[in-house]
């Protein structure tokens, strides 16, 4: 999935704003999609979506109740088949605008393409719905008499599911088509707005990633003055963030509405194939271990740097005594391969072509939009992934991270083009998996306390940042989202909601400074992906769980693990956690997972160094 915050237009060192140089970096080669956006190649892509949307509305539409079971296959095939070219192109549209968000050809392309693939896919609006239309008597029939269309059973089940939200043929191909103009148009305009912002730090012009990453200097002046620089834009432009979240959650309520869902959250869970119950356990578990968890961590940092009292600008501070030393690419992806492949080779061969074939854009460069990603693309090309290194330690938990994304997305896309797709409660176990055994192989080579206690130390906040951190976001988006019902919704009202579940997550030892309450307007997925933060956190306990039996010594682990992989979105949660004795269900697998960020809590506690 795209994380599409977008950098500014600003002119700063292609490797590092403050001018390390960290190697040479990876750039992407999209050959694999198209050589170019004018060739023959996308051209007849174009033709062959528009003409195949065309006849397959006319071969099915006001069909698909009297299929046979290998027609209905057939159906579906011609429909995974149209998914892959629309997917391919739009992949190579969106990864070329996030290498250079400023860019007007690019942005042009881009919107561009999706108007072309939004008129062009409007006629297979009333596949979902016909499909919900056919008897479920009869579906079970079909599928029961034909080994291939059973495959597609997930595909089923999950499309039925909406049937009690479904709207009439006309309402549906009404906002498919709007979604260009509507929620589509406000998330653009919060990229290019993002693109457009500038930050002053001493008279450097920084762009956001750059400004962020400020926050994690060892030098305190310099942390504050980043925290400044963020919170005088973010005020600057408050009224139009809280314009894009008043209607964005206003049109979601409208929607939510017509299509009868019981809350604003019901969507996301449908979606993720999760159960609200099962959310809902892991977000009062988290909640319920605030104390021994940041509560508890952040005192003890604020006893290691001598403080009574944090500001938020020392949450991510790093720890006196720590490495502040550039990691270079070459090293980082050493660390990364060589943790892989004492798991298992063929992770490691999983991930090498990452690194020869063009698979990794990892430079900072003007207009390239912040953060990471890996994008699976289409299933007959391969996934890209994208960061921005900047040589520090998380940036090798990073790329960890997104490689494990990558290796998960290969091994799905054997499942074809509909079945791939792992819903987002699952779509974070390899990756936290990933940073998880190269956090294990740097303890484990790591001799010296001081050393440890850092690695610990910052693994515990990473942690944090992915457990706490997202399900404090979370409670915020079900607070603004319900508190919008009811009304539009001031700054004022946004910031005060953002505080109140800031205080309560963080704990008693911070002081918010003056215009924190805005740090709510830069988060990306509270706009182009409601209530998506929670994935985050059901991912990081699930692989605490799993890491612990992995731990156990089962010997047929890693061959359980990748069967989990590659059966991408063919399988619930419960079946894929079944072969390792895990039950995402029991309210005390959550505890299991939390209970291992305490005991890191616990080990740093007992350490004098």
């Amino acid at each position: 999935m795209f994380n599409p915050i977008q950098l500014s237009q600003i002119t700063f060192d292609a490797h590092d704003p403050e001018g390390g140089n960290f190697g040479d970096l990876p750039k992407w080669n999209l050959s694999d999609l198209y050589p170019t956006t004018d060739g023959k190649e996308i051209s007849t892509d174009l033709e062959n979506l528009e003409k195949n949307c065309g006849s397959f509305a006319a071969d099915y539409q006001g069909q698909l109740d009297g299929l046979t079971s290998d027609g209905l296959l057939n159906c579906i095939e011609r429909y995974e088949d149209i998914q892959n070219i629309a997917g391919r192109i739009m992949s190579f549209a969106g990864l070329r605008y996030y290498q250079n968000t400023t860019d007007s050809e690019r942005s042009k392309f881009m919107a561009d393409m999706q108007a072309k693939i939004t008129n062009f896919t409007t006629p297979l609006v009333f596949f979902s719905i016909e499909i919900n239309s056919i008897d479920d008597k009869v579906i079970t029939k079909l599928l029961n008499s034909n080994e291939k269309l059973a495959r597609y059973k997930p595909i089923l089940d999950n499309l039925r599911k909406m049937k009690p939200h479904q709207l009439s043929d006309e309402m549906e191909q009404f906002l498919h088509d709007q979604s260009v103009i509507g929620s589509a148009a406000w998330n653009r305009l919060f990229d290019e707005t993002m693109a457009a912002l500038t930050f002053n730090v001493e008279g450097k012009v920084l762009n956001l990633e750059a400004t962020l990453n400020l926050l994690s200097d060892p030098n305190r002046a310099i942390r504050e003055k980043g925290t400044h620089a963020l919170t005088k834009v973010f005020s600057k432009n408050i009224s139009l963030f809280s314009r894009i979240t008043n209607t964005l959650a206003k049109e979601k309520e409208i929607e939510d509405r017509w299509r009868k869902m019981p809350t604003p959250q019901y969507g996301r869970h449908l979606a993720n194939q999760v159960e609200p119950e099962v959310v809902e356990a892991l977000r009062n578990a988290v909640v319920a271990a605030y104390p021994k968890l940041s509560h508890r961590y952040y005192a003890l940092k604020a006893k290691w740097m001598g403080l009574e009292t944090l500001e938020v600008w020392d949450r991510n501070a790093p720890l006196n005594g720590e490495d502040s030393a550039n990691i270079q690419w070459e090293d980082a992806q050493k660390m990364v391969m060589e943790a892989y492949a004492d798991f298992s080779p063929k992770m490691a061969l999983l991930a090498e072509p990452f690194f020869t074939k063009g698979w990794i854009d990892a430079g900072l460069k003007p207009g390239k939009a912040p953060g990471a990603f890996a994008h699976p693309t289409v299933t007959n090309v391969h996934p890209y992934v994208m960061l921005n290194y900047m040589g520090k330690q998380r940036d090798v938990m990073t790329l960890a991270h997104e490689l494990g994304h990558g290796v998960h997305q290969i091994l799905a896309a054997s499942q074809g083009e509909l079945l791939s797709s792992t819903p987002l409660t699952l779509a974070e176990t390899a990756s936290v998996f990933g940073e998880m055994l190269t956090f294990r192989k740097l303890l484990d080579n790591a001799t010296d306390p001081a050393r440890r206690k850092h690695l610990l130390a910052n693994k515990v906040e990473d942690m944090i940042n992915t457990v706490v951190r997202q399900i404090a976001f979370y409670d915020f988006e079900c607070k603004l989202h319900e508190a919008r019902a009811n009304g539009e919704l001031t700054p004022d009202q946004i910031n005060e909601i953002w505080m109140s579940i800031q205080a309560e997550s963080l704990g008693p030892v911070f002081n918010f400074v003056e215009g924190y309450e805005t740090f709510w307007t830069y988060i990306p997925h509270f706009i182009h992906s409601p209530f998506y933060v929670y994935a985050y956190a059901f991912g990081d306990g699930l692989v605490n769980a799993l890491y612990a039996v992995y731990e156990e010594g089962d010997p047929n682990f890693q061959e359980k693990y990748f069967d989990m992989l590659s059966a991408g979105g063919s399988k619930h949660h419960s079946e894929l956690l079944a072969p390792f004795g895990l039950d995402a269900s029991d309210p005390k697998f959550w505890d299991k997972g939390l209970s291992l960020i305490s005991s890191m809590i616990d080990e740093l506690e007992e350490m004098e160094v």
